[in-house]
């Protein structure tokens, strides 16, 4: 395994959180936009950068409500293009700053939406390394597509990697619905998607029950008023159970870094994936800090190009 783990780690899981995403200056990358319309009548917006031909591609799929304008996208791909790489962030329905044409959003379990994007890229471009990123709830429907493809994902990809997934949905909406992570994180994330979820509903008022979401207080209440329904789940438990990726690890065969801190808030260190939970083409690195997709070093606020380098330094192994 690569070793990145240079002395220097911020402290604090919290800490390692909020501070890239607000304090450190994340690198200026310029975008081009690309939209593609979707087989039920919808679209996803693309941005890239990178021009260079035949260079190897990297795909970033974002988190929860996250975007191209990410610190971790900006830093990611600002990477693969002083690598003189060329990389695309597809953006989840309704996260490119248009609202999305369908009645349905994106949620952790859509890997369907994940397998379409890939299929696509891979008949523009059937002869170039592609190298996939999730990160978050984009990580977590990566792994989940790899699993549930199997050693079939081998002709369309060459090395992935799940950064900060939330691996086991159940544990993770615990731990985000109590203390700190309830008052600061949920409620930050709530912001923005309750005011999305409520629009959808007055435009499909059939999709689920508008009282019950604009009162929602927690991702539970959330998911079990929102996204189960609208994308065919029975209930919250029923979402977080069937779009977990941890019990499919064991069945990728794609080359594929699994990336989580031990003090990421979202994702209790009880819950992280032992060695016989996956797949020998599996690596694990589970550093004692980082947070939740922060990985800052050095003095505060931190820098975040550790992440970058970690993920191009394994996808550089297996080009």
């Amino acid at each position: 395994m690569d070793d990145y783990r240079a002395p220097g780690w911020l402290p604090g899981g919290h800490l390692q959180t909020i501070v890239p995403a607000l304090l450190s200056p994340a690198p200026a990358v310029h975008y081009r936009r690309e939209r593609w319309n979707t087989p039920d009548g919808d679209f996803i917006d693309l941005d890239w950068v990178g021009t260079a031909a035949h260079a190897p591609l990297v795909v970033l799929f974002h988190g929860l409500e996250g975007s191209s304008q990410s610190h971790y996208a900006k830093a990611l791909m600002a990477k693969a293009l002083a690598l003189g790489w060329n990389g695309c962030v597809p953006h989840f329905r309704g996260c490119s700053g248009e609202p999305n044409r369908a009645p349905r959003a994106y949620h952790a379990g859509d890997s369907a939406e994940v397998g379409w994007i890939v299929a696509q890229l891979r008949r523009r471009y059937p002869d170039i390394a592609l190298f996939l990123a999730g990160v978050s709830l984009g990580g977590n429907q990566l792994l989940k597509w790899l699993g549930e493809r199997g050693l079939a994902a081998r002709r369309q990809v060459t090395a992935a990697a799940g950064v900060s997934a939330p691996l086991d949905l159940t544990a993770c909406g615990k731990v985000l619905d109590h203390g700190i992570n309830r008052h600061v994180y949920t409620r930050s994330f709530l912001k923005t998607l309750k005011p999305k979820a409520l629009d959808k509903l007055r435009e499909f008022p059939e999709l689920a029950d508008y009282r019950q979401i604009a009162a929602a207080r927690s991702f539970k209440e959330f998911d079990r008023y929102f996204t189960a329904p609208v994308h065919g789940f029975i209930d919250h438990h029923d979402y977080w159970h069937r779009a977990s990726s941890k019990p499919l690890l064991k069945s990728i065969a794609v080359p594929t870094l699994v990336l989580n801190a031990r003090n990421d808030p979202f994702m209790p260190e009880s819950a992280l994936p032992g060695r016989d939970e996956v797949a020998p083409c599996v690596e694990l690195d589970f550093p004692h800090h980082g947070g939740h997709v922060g990985f800052a070093q050095g003095s505060f606020p931190g820098r975040i190009d550790w992440l970058p380098n970690r993920l191009t330094g394994f996808f550089a192994r297996h080009l």
